[in-house]
């Protein structure tokens, strides 16, 4: 029985459809003598059934010689994504491998990311700050390439992830110490697993002193442009903190693109950090080590080069274990003028 016909067909699904190898596919397209009467009938008849046409990417991943990974991620213009991507393309550019994109967007990243894939194979995928669901698990556990996830995590893939509860808590005790006991935190509406995880240290922090956090203190911007991590979201934050908690004398912010628009609503409103309100961010992107904003250090960009590192060993068969590696990042926390009272 025939198995339906579908759209993108790769050299994958032939083998599959033939029973054999990879390898044996590639040589009878390439016309190789090296493959008996029998198998060479029973591919060119999978290749009959599936109405594969191979095209020279495919051939070329067959034989292992594209030079080129892929990263898939929700943006590549925002400023963490920005960081991420630094990190890949100094580990590629020293293996001498192109970089492939793909922009999920903001929505419907699930379908696409299945529409990257179906367009053909890609030798390895980093596939970062997605939530991985169980569809899409079982999607790229089907794939033949090996996948890294960076910002989640999953026993079948290697990944790397950050401790953001410990990030946070490390952000708001800092403040705590400062002698601030009514602290704001804006973040974002959107319900991903490390914006959750952010607000818990935020918490916690501020119960272990012994402060009762107040439900109003925990704004977030109403633009919510990139998932209510931006600019406008910091700064519409600020300003609602400003005309709504008068009494709050330090904001913890769950990005630092929060914080700059939290610092512009600042100024703008005749105020400066830390004199009228002190701020720290999350990230440590590079334009908050010139503006003296406090932020949690994630390791962006290394943290990009030593995932990119680990699928590069995945692909070429390189990788010292066969076990997937769980890499969770302690955050580390890099305090500057906006925070600190010298």
């Amino acid at each position: 029985m025939k198995r339906p016909v579908k759209t993108h067909v790769t050299i994958y699904d032939v083998a599959q459809h033939a029973g054999v190898a990879i390898s044996t596919v590639s040589r009878v397209l390439n016309g190789s003598p090296d493959v008996s009467d029998i198998t060479r009938a029973k591919v060119e008849q999978a290749i009959s059934d599936l109405k594969y046409h191979p095209n020279r990417t495919a051939r070329s991943l067959a034989q292992q010689d594209v030079r080129s990974l892929a990263v898939a991620l929700p943006s590549f213009t925002a400023p963490f994504q920005n960081e991420l991507l630094k990190g890949i393309r100094s580990y590629l550019r020293e293996i001498d491998h192109d970089l492939l994109i793909c922009d999920l967007g903001s929505t419907n990243q699930e379908a696409a990311l299945k529409k990257f894939l179906s367009r053909g194979a890609v030798r390895g995928l980093l596939l970062c700050g997605i939530t991985v669901t169980d569809a899409l698990i079982s999607e790229l556990s089907s794939g033949r390439s090996p996948c890294v996830l960076v910002g989640s995590r999953h026993p079948d893939f290697d990944s790397w992830t950050w401790d953001d509860r410990a990030g946070a808590h490390a952000a708001v005790n800092h403040l705590i110490k400062q002698g601030h006991k009514q602290i704001a935190m804006i973040s974002s509406e959107e319900e991903s697993l490390s914006q959750q995880e952010r607000i818990q240290g935020y918490q916690e922090a501020l119960a272990k002193a012994g402060i009762e956090p107040e439900a109003e203190w925990l704004v977030c911007g109403e633009p919510q442009y990139h998932g209510g991590y931006s600019e406008e979201d910091g700064q519409d934050a600020m300003n609602r903190i400003l005309n709504d908690l008068p009494d709050v004398s330090a904001v913890f912010c769950s990005s630092d693109v929060q914080a700059i628009g939290a610092l512009s609503a600042l100024h703008a409103a005749g105020k400066s950090a830390p004199t009228d309100m002190a701020i720290v961010g999350y990230d440590d992107i590079k334009t908050s080590r010139f503006i003296g904003l406090s932020s949690v250090d994630q390791q962006i960009q290394a943290i990009g080069r030593a995932a990119s590192e680990c699928l590069f060993a995945r692909v070429s068969g390189d990788s010292f274990t066969t076990d997937h590696q769980d890499h969770v990042i302690q955050p580390r926390l890099a305090v500057r003028r906006s925070s600190m009272t010298f």
